[in-house]
């Protein structure tokens, strides 16, 4: 196993900035040996790895130890008992250092300029963008390419179409972002304490959360394989007594603090209607714990506004999906 960046000619690690990789793994030894040498293969040449393991029954922790004693700047996390992602990430998280961080899934596959090209892009952002994200590659199990997660249709057109800017309107509408592309920045994450350990999974949460403070970049570029196969989370979503939808439902219904809006926020439309329409003499934005998709589908879009927290995200579509499977 060798460094396929070890013959670059490399900047001095310390003028540029230091990326932390959270590798998350639970069980996924057919994948590992892939996933870590795509860390190896990275251009990018300041790296903070910490290898997570939450109590995986597979061999995945002795290729980890095996991994971690060849590199020795990497740091080994074995979780004897399963926690979940959320706190398992967390667990790294907090002790790592990168003005960056990258959450890796080591079913997945991070393409050899992935790093490089998302700190290039963070370097000529706003300081206010917390999120780059790209397209990925969708594979099968065994490799086989599947498509891209961002498809081209017969226009050109991306399908799901990706969002920049204030992206938190288009977070409640509608799935368009590919969790395993995001690279996020540090003072982000802090600033929301992490990911919500409460949760089985963070992605949902983290987005409504984020979004509402942070701009979010698309990054045009590749930079992912995305595996699909059974035991991936996102083949496991919609399936009956799914905790991963639990999860969604409740970080879509909590309510969130509620400071003032400010001077200049969009306002309910006069004649609103829906199961979260304004009541009569009710103030012009939306209460604590009011709908957020309901407001946001009557508002339009909100990118030209600078966030503020709106109250509890709208649940009714993944409410009335949850409840069809639970009966199925």
């Amino acid at each position: 196993m060798s460094d396929s960046s070890s013959h670059l000619a490399l900047p001095d690690p310390g003028t540029v900035p230091l990326v932390t990789i959270v590798a998350l793994c639970h069980n996924h030894a057919p994948f590992l040996r892939e996933a870590l040498d795509s860390i190896l293969s990275q251009t990018h040449p300041s790296l903070e790895v910490w290898l997570v393991d939450d109590a995986s029954t597979d061999d995945s922790a002795a290729i980890l130890r095996e991994y971690a004693a060849q590199q020795s700047t990497w740091h080994l996390l074995l979780i004897p008992e399963n926690v979940g992602n959320c706190r398992a990430f967390n667990q790294a998280f907090f002790q790592s250092r990168g003005e960056f961080v990258i959450d890796f899934a080591t079913d997945d596959v991070l393409l050899p300029a992935r790093v490089a090209q998302q700190v290039a892009a963070f370097a000529a952002a706003a300081s206010d963008v917390g999120v780059v994200y790209s397209n990925a590659e969708l594979v099968a199990e065994d490799g086989k390419l599947l498509g891209l997660h961002h498809r081209p249709d017969a226009h050109g057109n991306l399908l799901p179409a990706p969002a920049s800017g204030w992206v938190f309107g288009e977070v409640l509408r509608r799935y368009f972002i590919s969790t395993p592309t995001m690279m996020m920045r540090r003072a982000c994450l802090q600033q929301l304490g992490g990911y919500d350990e409460t949760l089985a999974y963070e992605d949902f949460d983290f987005w409504v959360r984020a979004s509402r403070q942070w701009q979010f970049l698309y990054l045009n570029e590749v930079t992912t394989r995305k595996r699909i196969h059974p035991r991936s989370m996102s083949s496991r979503a919609y399936r009956r007594h799914d905790p991963y939808l639990a999860s969604t439902i409740k970080c879509a219904t909590r309510p969130w603090p509620w400071p003032p809006a400010p001077p200049n926020a969009q306002r309910w439309p006069p004649g609103s209607a829906g199961k979260c329409a304004r009541p009569p003499g009710a103030a012009a934005m939306p209460r604590r714990g009011s709908c957020l998709r309901c407001f946001a589908a009557r508002s339009g879009p909100l990118r030209s506004t600078r966030p503020w927290r709106y109250g509890a995200a709208c649940a009714h579509e993944i409410a009335a999906n949850f409840n069809a499977v639970s009966r199925a």
